[in-house]
């Protein structure tokens, strides 16, 4: 078996899309929080953290309803479509209210914009794995995650020539992110309707279906086996607590920025570019690298050098040219997190929920994503920004501990004569 990269990079047109929004949103919207609406950081965490509480609702269902769909373009590919398109019409609105301060315009389209992103992350993610055979879904899923790495690229780029600057002094910010929010709706919509004439879903998802084995943790009655159950559980609660440590971060840093370091906003998006671009270098040697040597030891070596990183990023006090290469190195352990960790959760699934096991997958990182904003931001306002480095040191080690403890779901694909066949493909 060789996985079809052409194949696998028009698939993921879908999460480059979700992938390009979420970075303008966990970039943008804490700005015009705080510097339009004047919100506390605590406030601004709890607003951040809205998206995460209706996901934990909401992805798991909705990656339930497109397990049970069936329809002319296959499960997942309506959900895409129906998102993508609504999501694209309110990117228009959020930025009409920050122009006009009128905030109960602002939550009203933020949040529906919010609702529209929820019903097709899901089945976004899950149309890989349905059309992927389970021995090449980390390689898949490499090409996955630097399709979505490629979307945060772009989206970062569009911010740093086009995004209006703040005035540190006054502390103002001006009106007018129209253009941006634009940019990326448009890019969002373009994304998905290639996707729609280049996939042919449910052909594509009966040809991968006749490489599918028995899954391990299949059992009678289609429940779990004990053991199986337990590294579920465990990767699951390393899934939160390494997302509790990067989400701060994130969500903190074009802020982080602007208070500690004293640079601006667009200096700091250029660190953050850098870690997107090494991640996006590292994804398909790192995809190739785990099927030499399993997804659980480069998982634990992705987050013990990001915990490093972080702690790195605690002990630079001011601006130096270093924090580059920490961002690179953050970038790195980021890209060897996510190449394997959803390919070992999906692997302890069948075929028939994919869907169920993905939504399960975003339901505890975006439980996370609900407690962090929220505690960091408290933390914050109570210590200083100076807090949030060993704020994530502390979760993502606790993840090194938890990860430690999986002993399901690494799928060993097949080793390969030569490295260059790793990037066979095929018609």
């Amino acid at each position: 078996m060789k996985l079809n990269y052409k194949r696998t990079f028009l698939v993921g047109l879908a999460f480059m899309s979700i992938c390009a929004f979420w970075q303008l949103y966990d970039y943008v919207v804490p700005l015009i929080l705080e510097y339009t609406f004047d919100f506390s950081e605590t406030v601004t965490g709890i607003v951040m953290a809205a998206d995460n509480v209706l996901a934990v609702f909401l992805l798991p269902l909705f990656g339930s309803l497109s397990d049970r769909a069936s329809t002319r373009l296959g499960k997942r590919t309506p959900f895409i479509l129906v998102g993508t398109f609504a999501a694209a019409v309110l990117m228009f609105i959020v930025p009409r209210a920050d122009w006009a301060k009128n905030l109960p315009l602002f939550i009203v389209s933020l949040a529906l914009l919010l609702l529209a992103m929820a019903t097709y992350r899901s089945p976004a993610v899950a149309l890989m794995p349905d059309v992927t055979p389970k021995p090449l879904r980390s390689a898949g899923n490499a090409v996955i995650n630097l399709m979505g790495a490629l979307g945060g690229i772009f989206t970062y780029l569009i911010i740093m020539f086009l995004l209006p600057e703040i005035d540190k002094t006054t502390r103002t910010k001006p009106a007018g992110y129209h253009t941006v929010f634009a940019i990326i709706g448009g890019f969002m919509v373009l994304a998905a309707i290639v996707l729609v004439l280049t996939i042919r879903e449910n052909k594509l998802a009966a040809e991968a279906a006749r490489y599918e084995g028995e899954t391990e943790a299949a059992t009678k009655g289609g429940r779990l086996a004990p053991e199986v159950r337990r590294s579920l559980g465990f990767i699951l609660v390393s899934v939160a607590l390494w997302y509790i440590a990067y989400n701060a971060v994130s969500t903190v840093y074009s802020r982080y920025v602007l208070e500690v370091w004293n640079i601006n906003e667009k200096t700091g998006s250029s660190m953050m570019l850098v870690a997107t671009i090494v991640a996006t270098i590292s994804y398909i040697p790192i995809g190739i690298l785990s099927s030499r040597f399993g997804r659980k030891k480069v998982i634990l070596f992705g987050v013990a050098i990001m915990t490093a990183a972080y702690l790195c990023g605690f002990v630079l006090t001011e601006y130096s040219p270093i924090i580059y290469a920490v961002m690179g190195v953050i970038g790195i352990g980021w890209a060897s997190i996510n190449v394997n960790s959803y390919p070992m959760v999906v692997e302890m699934s069948s075929g028939a929920d994919v869907g169920k096991y993905t939504g399960i997958y975003y339901t505890f990182s975006m439980a996370a994503q609900i407690i962090t904003p929220i505690l960091s931001g408290a933390i914050i306002q109570a210590v200083g920004y100076r807090a949030l480095f060993p704020y994530a040191v502390v979760f993502s080690a606790a993840a090194l501990f938890t990860m430690w403890q999986v002993h399901h779901g690494d799928s060993k694909p097949a080793a390969k004569k030569s490295v260059l066949e790793n990037f066979d493909t095929e018609d």
